[in-house]
């Protein structure tokens, strides 16, 4: 078993290696271990002055003016243009706007709608197969996407199955329209295999829909390159944009002009000022936006992404600190906690893992209450799970030795 002052002092070397310690800088922190990022991230230092002006000079002087002169009508898509490359998309995909759930309801009604339509993302049969009348959605989802799911069921006229991702290609058939999946799963930390399970569905001729709130801004995710249909995801994670900021929508390029939303809304519209009682969708990514865009939280998130202009930053240099810090909190786990006190229940594998460690523990909701109180805040899910996240752009190797270690002398009483 490890000293800690063996593993302390390794943290003190892996930090002033760190090529993105000085990161650390931008965010309000405090003497505070935070582990809780994958739930809401810490606040970006700039970004508080960019909001006072947002307030009381665009809000406050400008007034609507601001619309057009500060640039408040276009920012869904401009933002959107921001977080595309943190997901790898081209410009012109992705749209800012509504809450996860919402955008998840409009992706999974519009690719059923297309499946319906073509027979699939494969090319489609002309309505000649099986009807496409089946959803499959992440056994192992976030509540919330499942409650959508359900719901865009009945409103299809879709059967709902509920399938664990590693057993989709197998589930997959010639009536499934749209499948739902989380990039990681938001209790265990497990990364499923976005490419291989994107190719599955394209197979079975039906639509991926990917929830990525527990990856960007986090590690790769690849939308372009592995051919995702439509994905959603959350920016107060690891995005840092704030506690409710807007959520994104992606629809890749070509699905675009078939892109059909269950919430059509004056901001999709065509010709939005025309006021016409008939709908016209907007031509591109737009036809995903719905009502008047949420301005406050909007440009406070694009303020926080500034923090992804700095030339240090990379996903690809974020992702190897993740897994780093990850794979250093697990070893000083099992160095400082007594043997069967813990289970981790992350895998250990990189390529299935994203960026937090969960662990068992019989009484989680009890520790996790007098971590906190000891300064290292992670978070807790029911029945028996500590959750720990790891921002790499704040996180540092101290950080993790430091709640090990207060975990283990949490756990001895």
């Amino acid at each position: 078993m490890s000293e800690p002052t063996s593993l302390a002092g390794e943290a003190e070397q892996l930090d002033a290696a760190d090529g993105l310690a000085a990161m650390r800088e931008r965010f309000v922190l405090d003497d505070v271990t935070y582990l809780d990022g994958n739930s809401l991230g810490a606040l970006p230092a700039h970004v508080p002055a960019r909001v006072a002006d947002v307030v009381a000079r665009q809000w406050g002087e400008l007034r609507i003016r601001s619309w057009e002169e500060s640039g408040w009508w276009t920012a869904p898509e401009r933002i959107g243009d921001r977080i595309a490359p943190l997901v790898g998309a081209a410009a012109g995909q992705v749209v800012v706007g509504d809450s996860t759930s919402v955008n998840v309801f409009k992706a999974l009604v519009a690719a059923v709608r297309m499946a319906q339509e073509d027979g699939g993302a494969g090319g489609g049969d002309g309505g000649a197969g099986p009807v496409r009348d089946e959803i499959l959605v992440d056994a192992t989802t976030f509540p919330t996407d499942g409650y959508i799911a359900e719901s865009a069921a009945r409103m299809t006229g879709c059967a709902l199955r509920a399938v664990a991702p590693a057993e989709v290609p197998g589930a997959l058939g010639d009536r499934t329209a749209a499948v739902l999946l989380n990039h990681v799963d938001y209790r265990s930390g497990r990364l499923h295999d976005l490419p291989g399970l994107t190719a599955a569905v394209h197979a079975a001729g039906a639509y991926a829909v990917w929830d990525l709130c527990h990856s960007a801004g986090a590690l790769p995710v690849g939308l372009d390159e592995h051919g995702v249909d439509l994905a959603v995801g959350c920016t107060y994670k690891y995005l840092n944009g704030g506690p409710g900021s807007p959520a994104y929508l992606y629809v890749r390029r070509d699905l675009q002009p078939r892109f059909d939303s269950p919430l059509p809304g004056w901001n999709s519209h065509a010709e939005p000022f025309g006021m016409r009682p008939a709908y016209a969708p907007a031509s591109g990514a737009v036809r995903g936006r719905v009502g008047t865009p949420d301005i406050l939280s909007l440009l406070a998130l694009d303020a926080a992404l500034d923090v992804w202009d700095e030339d240090a930053v990379s996903v690809a240099a974020v992702r190897a600190k993740s897994l780093a810090l990850t794979d250093f909190f697990l070893r000083c786990v099992g160095a400082y906690v007594p043997d069967g006190r813990v289970e981790s229940v992350t895998p250990a594998a990189h390529a299935e893992r994203g960026s937090q460690v969960a662990l068992r523990c019989d009484d989680a909701g009890e520790v996790m209450k007098r971590l906190i109180e000891r300064g290292v805040v992670g978070d807790y899910r029911a029945p028996d799970v500590l959750r720990f996240g790891f921002t790499p752009l704040y996180v540092g190797f101290a950080d993790v030795e430091r709640a090990a270690r207060v975990l283990a002398r949490t756990l001895a009483g």
